[in-house]
């Protein structure tokens, strides 16, 4: 019986190490396994022996696209383990502050990353050739959220300015007012990059994936949320743990993430934007209608639409922050130590990212748990890739291996924020 193998030594435009092999016989699909084979990090047990307070610097550094998202669900699980609430301004602060990680992280995804596979282009480099205005706009939008990092965080990459209980400094009215400028272009630029992006060829795929985010009753999520499903899930974020479980595979250094009793789920922006259409503000949800979009969306590869309205978002509700904010009169909130176990979710750009930490009497973090969009979504990235092979079983190698390469990359997976590399070995015996 003849075999055929297909591999890919180099994945570029993902984060990471990682796997790919998919076993046919006669046309049936027998295994589809993705693995993920990088160094394990152990940043849970880096976290654990110190102080509360070094958990944001510490949790900074396991990305550096997403930061904020890590910084964040710290902060608030291990407030909500201190018993602190924070409110008024410091709380706008927050959101502004992830809004400049949307911005940031899905512009570099959607024009750096994913577009050049819906335009035949290797790479961002070789797109610009032809397209040099749409990479100088991406560009530009990125450098917008990083200005929004920078001013509130210290940095762009792994902000110091953030703490439990608020931030080190705060900016004055004053300081905000030249950020409001640039984010008004940023709304008009995320704008044109919906339309852009609209215009784009998308395979037909539904996967009947159950979908997972937080949802607030107010907002579009951001750091706040009980925890909705596509099939009824609703549970307050301390109730995780009884409804998630993870498990290790040999073949992956990477936990897989499954619902309890059930099965794959998905995170992310096509689960965010389902859950909570009509959270979204009104130029958003235009811009997604214009776009085709209805008020849900389960194609994956229009993951790139979804990620354009939610840049747009984003910019109008920092725009929308600004424009409301005073100062507070202190930077951060009294903080006290206590024995305690606190649970945090927040929405990541690529997805929801738990913390869960339990703490000392003195404050010392005793025990850490941190669940990564990524590893969430990876069964849901392996069912997606067998069905992709399913469905292009007729077409040659470089085909095959390209459409490959873009299911992966409509998760913009972040297996980490070093090497970039994945094998597809399609062994059709």
């Amino acid at each position: 019986m003849a075999r055929r193998t297909i591999k890919v030594d180099y994945l570029a435009r993902v984060e990471g190490e990682s796997a790919f092999k998919v076993v046919v016989r006669d046309g049936v699909i027998e295994r589809a396994e993705l693995s993920i084979f990088e160094p394990p990090r152990f940043f849970e047990a880096l976290l654990r022996g110190r102080d509360f307070s070094e958990a944001p610097d510490i949790t900074a550094r396991i990305c550096g696209i997403c930061p904020v998202a890590y910084q964040m669900s710290s902060i608030h699980a291990i407030e909500a383990a201190l018993g602190v609430s924070v409110s008024g301004p410091i709380r706008d602060l927050r959101r502004l502050l992830y809004c400049g990680e949307w911005i940031e992280s899905h512009a570099l995804h959607v024009y750096m990353l994913h577009a050049p596979d819906f335009l035949g282009y290797a790479g961002a480099i070789e797109m610009a050739r032809d397209h040099g205005d749409a990479v100088r706009r991406g560009l530009r939008l990125k450098k917008a959220g990083n200005e929004i990092l920078t001013l509130l965080g210290g940095r762009e990459i792994h902000p110091i300015n953030v703490r439990v209980g608020g931030f080190y400094r705060v900016p004055t009215r004053r300081e905000l007012q030249p950020l409001a400028e640039t984010l008004k272009w940023a709304r008009d630029a995320a704008l044109e990059t919906v339309r852009w992006v609209a215009g784009f060829k998308f395979p037909d795929a539904e996967p009947d994936h159950e979908l997972v985010a937080l949802r607030h009753p107010d907002e579009y999520p951001l750091n706040e949320g009980r925890i909705v499903s596509s099939r009824g899930l609703d549970i307050a974020v301390d109730a995780y743990d009884q409804h998630f479980e993870e498990t290790h595979l040999e073949r992956s250094t990477a936990l897989h993430s499954r619902l309890r009793g059930g099965g794959a789920y998905l995170v992310g922006p096509l689960a965010r934007y389902s859950l909570n259409f009509p959270r979204l503000s009104p130029v958003a949800q235009d811009a997604a209608r214009e776009a085709g979009l209805g008020p849900t969306c389960a194609n994956p590869y229009r993951s790139i639409i979804v990620r354009a309205v939610e840049v747009l978002y984003a910019c109008d509700e920092a725009l929308r922050i600004i424009g409301a904010y005073e100062a507070p009169d202190r930077p951060a909130v009294v903080v006290e130590p206590r024995a305690g176990v606190g649970y945090a979710a927040t929405e990541a750009p690529r997805g929801l990212l738990y913390h869960r930490y339990r703490l000392e009497a003195d404050g010392t973090i005793a025990d850490a748990r941190i669940v990564p969009p990524t590893s969430q979504n990876q069964a849901s990235i392996e069912a997606d890739l067998a069905a992709c092979v399913a469905g292009w079983l007729d077409v040659p190698d470089a085909v095959l291996r390209h459409r490959c390469e873009q299911t992966v990359r409509n998760y913009d997976p972040c297996i980490s924020c070093s090497t970039h590399f994945l094998r597809l070995e399609l062994d059709r015996g």
